[in-house]
Formats: structure tokens, sequence, C-alpha cells
């Protein structure tokens, strides 16, 4: 499920390095690892191209041939060619084995015969030998691989760095003084050294990553990229294993929530899997890890949440209010006629993204705290208040049984929240926020906002945050009937809802929108507990 707001169809990068190659945050820790790589080549052969060219300037007398500058500047772009293609755009897995490949077994050799060339005596202190281990060890480091890859790839760098200060010694006058066949020998023996350390060293390193790809395995899902983290789990985005298709997956760490809640929210989520509305986030899996780590796994949403899209873009027209509220009317009936209520509405539990092609799809999510009417067999407790203040109904607060039509009050104050910017009812504290809830009447949308709303729609509003259950709305299906008939409003039509989408990037939620309930935690006696949803 899960969704955060983010730049539209901006692509994320895993970070963690036992990703699978074969995931796009495989890829692309491969190309950032890359990146650096070849960074860390520039600098240490442009450092060297500068340090050349400063020495004559302090007077030390030096003839460096023109061939062997030339190379080497030819390495120096190379290298530096690569780190600033590497930043741009994303490339391929074959694209990146290709530069992976052609930055050492070109760029090494180039480097050790420049340096022979400059100097032939550089043969005898082994100088290529250095190369090769520093292409060799310095990319196994760096850049996640196979052993069986490692290995390939260094000795092609130990044959070809060889072989051209070979030549290079070859035609110069040092093969008539040294035996270069001696030195051939030496070099060979350290360049095994290097393949073998290099070698072993991606053996270890990918190890490791493989060990790490295992913790993030739980069962089909592997575990990419983490998407937020809130008081009763954390959220990954991940990938099944033979689907392929994109996955939210919400872990519930038994040494936060315990294990009567971990009971209670097994058999929450086999309850509400039974769903199958178009407006309510499916879940396709759950489970528990031998570790005791309970998780289910959701369907993805790329798209937007209420609460930041309010935050972000101000009041939605009345016309795109109505649209909404029915779709999610469309998935608390589904729910209520099942026995279900949610007990967590509001616009942070309310994704719009695109779905199909058509925009401004409303999905409900998070029904972690949802609540099955016909069993109360005591996994939740009864003197427990659940949901977020907030969007609380009256009922709920005084700690009575409540049914769907809590969930329609919290739905009138999410649509207040659309039409008007702000909650319904706001305060310093939690027991100020709770009062008001019981006793304030609120004020009307149009006056809080300053400008005229459609009247149908305005009292309708008003009519499902009565304190009094019989003034609500009876049922959902009665509730979307009612916005139905809110002609007085102009119709959001796709094409409005699709040139929106298309205007409009979302960008990331501001800092510092923490509910109210986030900073001042638990209120008692009525024990209110506020719960993160699987959008954190």
């Amino acid at each position: 499920m899960a969704a955060r707001p983010h730049a539209r169809r901006k692509g994320t990068s895993g970070k963690a390095t036992g990703m699978p190659a074969d995931t796009e945050g495989g890829r692309a820790f491969l190309q950032e690892r890359l990146a650096i790589w070849a960074k860390v080549g520039f600098l240490i052969t442009f450092g060297l191209f500068v340090l050349d060219e400063v020495v004559p300037l302090l007077g030390i007398e030096t003839a460096r041939p023109a061939m062997a500058q030339r190379l080497h500047l030819a390495v120096v772009v190379l290298w530096g060619g690569a780190w600033l293609t590497l930043r741009r755009g994303a490339f391929s897995r074959t694209t990146l084995g290709v530069i992976d490949a052609v930055i050492v077994l070109l760029g090494c050799p180039l480097a050790a015969l420049s340096e022979v060339l400059d100097d032939p005596n550089t043969y005898y202190t082994n100088f290529p030998t250095i190369i090769v281990f520093i292409g060799s060890v310095g990319r196994a480091l760096f850049v996640p691989s196979s052993a069986w890859r490692s290995f390939l790839v260094s000795s092609g760098i130990a044959v070809l760095v060889l072989g051209a200060a070979a030549g290079a010694t070859a035609v110069t006058d040092l093969a008539r003084v040294l035996d270069t066949r001696a030195l051939l020998t030496l070099s060979i023996a350290y360049s095994v050294c290097a393949v073998a350390l290099a070698t072993v060293a991606s053996r270890v390193i990918y190890g490791l990553r493989q060990e790490i790809r295992k913790a993030l395995q739980l069962g089909q899902y592997t575990l990419e990229e983490k998407l937020g983290e809130g008081g009763m789990g954390t959220v990954y985005r991940a990938r099944h294993a033979m689907l392929r298709r994109p996955t939210a997956v919400k872990l519930l760490p038994p040494e936060k929530v315990g294990e009567s809640s971990l009971e209670r929210f097994e058999r929450e989520v086999q309850l509400t899997a039974l769903l199958s509305h178009p407006n309510t986030v499916a879940i396709f899996d759950y489970g528990r890890t031998p570790d005791g780590i309970f998780y289910y796994a959701m369907e993805y949403l790329d798209g937007v949440d209420l609460e930041s899209l309010v935050r972000l873009h101000g009041p939605q027209p009345p016309a795109r209010v109505v649209h909404i509220l029915r779709q999610v009317c469309g998935s608390l009936g589904e729910a209520h006629e099942r026995g279900l209520i949610h007990r967590d509405v509001k616009p942070a539990n309310i994704i719009l993204c695109e779905r199909g092609g058509t925009p401004d799809v409303a999905k409900v999510v998070d029904f972690g705290l949802v609540k099955d009417l016909e069993q109360s067999e005591g996994i939740t407790q009864a003197d427990t208040l659940t949901g977020t203040p907030l969007y609380l109904a009256p009922e709920a607060i005084r700690g009575e049984e409540v049914d769907g039509r809590a969930d329609l009050y919290a739905l009138g104050a999410v649509g207040y929240f659309l039409l008007v910017g702000r909650n319904v009812f706001e305060g310093k504290t939690l027991a100020e926020i709770c009062g008001h809830h019981l006793h304030a009447a609120p004020s009307s949308p149009s006056e809080r906002l300053g400008q005229p709303i459609p009247p149908r729609l305005e009292a309708l509003i008003l009519r499902c945050l009565e304190k009094e259950l019989e003034r609500r709305p009876r049922t959902a299906r009665e509730l979307a009937r009612a916005l139905e008939a809110c002609d007085d409003a102009e119709p959001w039509t796709e094409g409005r809802a699709r040139a929106w989408w298309a205007d409009h990037v979302v960008a990331e939620a501001a800092p510092g929108t923490e509910s109210v309930e986030a900073a001042h935690g638990t209120l008692t006696p009525s024990l209110l507990r506020s719960t993160q949803s699987a959008h954190p």
C-alpha cells in the first residue's frame, strides 16, 4: 500500500547493499557505487597529472615525453568521463557492466604504459604491479561484484597492465641493462597476489550482501526501500519473488506492540483481506518471520495522501471533495456491511493516486485499528480508545460502543478539512480537542473559509459532525447517495482531474506537520492511543 508524498513518478534508489542486482534498487545501488569508484579513480589520476605539471614549476628538471603526458591525460578523461556519465540518468545493468570493465581494463594499462614511457626504471620499481593492486582491490571494495566476476576482471587488469609494461620496456634501453624476464616473473607473482586478494574481498563483501538480502527476505517478498516508520511499525517497498509487482510491506516487531496486539493485528488483517472494494487498499499476504516479526503485504500506491495534499495545495474545490468522499463511502460501505469499522479515518489514511489510467482514485488505507463488530473476544481491550483525536466521534471519546457512524463522523471531519484547509476543532492539548468534539458546535465551513460553499454540501458535512448518532447519516451508502445529490457543486470530471495531475507535481511534504497526538502522547484516564498508519 502505503504511499508517501513525493515528487510524482520520482524514481528512488535503494541504499541497502543487500539488494539483489535484478531489482531496480539493486541496479541503482550498483550505479551509485560504480560512480563513486570512477570518482576515486578520477581524483587519483587527476591529482597525479597536476603534480607532474607542478613539479617543473618548482625548479625540478623533468623531461616527460609528450606521449606519456597524452596517455596520462587520456586516463584522466576516461575516469572523469565515466564519473560524469554515471551521475546522469539511469543505465541498464548491461551498460553498467560494460562501464565497469572498460574503466579498469583500459584505464589501468594506459596508466602503466604512461609511467613506463615516462621512466623505464618504473618497471624496476614495480609501479605496474602497484597499478594492478589498486585497480583490482580498489574495484573489489567499491563495486558490488561476485567473486567470479572480480577474478575475471582482476586477471584481465593484470594481463593487460603487465603486457603493456613489458612491451614498453622491450623497446627502451632498459631492456639491454636489466633482466626483464626476472622482473616480469616478480611482477606476475605480485599480481597473482593482488588478483587473489581482490577475489577474496569480493567474495566476503558479496557474501555479506547476500546475508543482508536473506535478512530482508520475508516469505516471497524482498524488502527494497524503507518508505517510513511510525509508532506501530515500519513500511518498506518490496518485491514479490515471482510476480515482480511493487508491494508495500508493513513490519510489526513484537517488542513494539506485544504478543496480544500481534494476535489482534493478525485477526484484523485476516478480516480486512476479505474487503475487495476498488477504493480499499488491497492486502495480498501476511505472516510471521522465524524471529516473531509480524508482517503483511499490501498494494503499493504511488500518490499523495489528503493531509499532504491540503498542506501543499490548500483547500480543495467542493466538486473534488464530493468526488473523494463518495469513493471513501464506497470503501467504508463494504466494510460496514461486513461488520467492520475502520476507527481511524483521517486525511493521512486516504491516498489519491492513478489506477488503470484513471486519475484521482481514492484509496482507504491502514485498517490497522479495524474492529469486528460481531466478535469482541477480549483481544481488543474494552477500555481502550483508539484513533486520531482530531477525527474522533464523541461516542468514541466517551468510551462507548461505536458503530459505522463513528467512521462517518470522522469522514465528515475529513471533508471539512478538505474544504477549509483546517481541522474542525483545534487545541493545544488532547483534552481540549476532545472537549470540543464532545460539547462544541463546529463553525460552518464557509465561515471558516471566508467564502461560499455549496449549501447542500456544507449542510451534509455538518450533519456528519452531529454529536447525536441519530442525526448523522445512518450508513455510508446513504451518505454516498446524499453526496451524489449535492448538485449545487459543479461536477469533478475526469478531464479536470487529469488536468490537475498534469499541472501539479506533488512535492515532498513539509516537515513539522506532526499531528497533535504525536506531540502529546497518551491521555488518561481514557487511554487515548494514536496509531501511525501504514503511511507513517
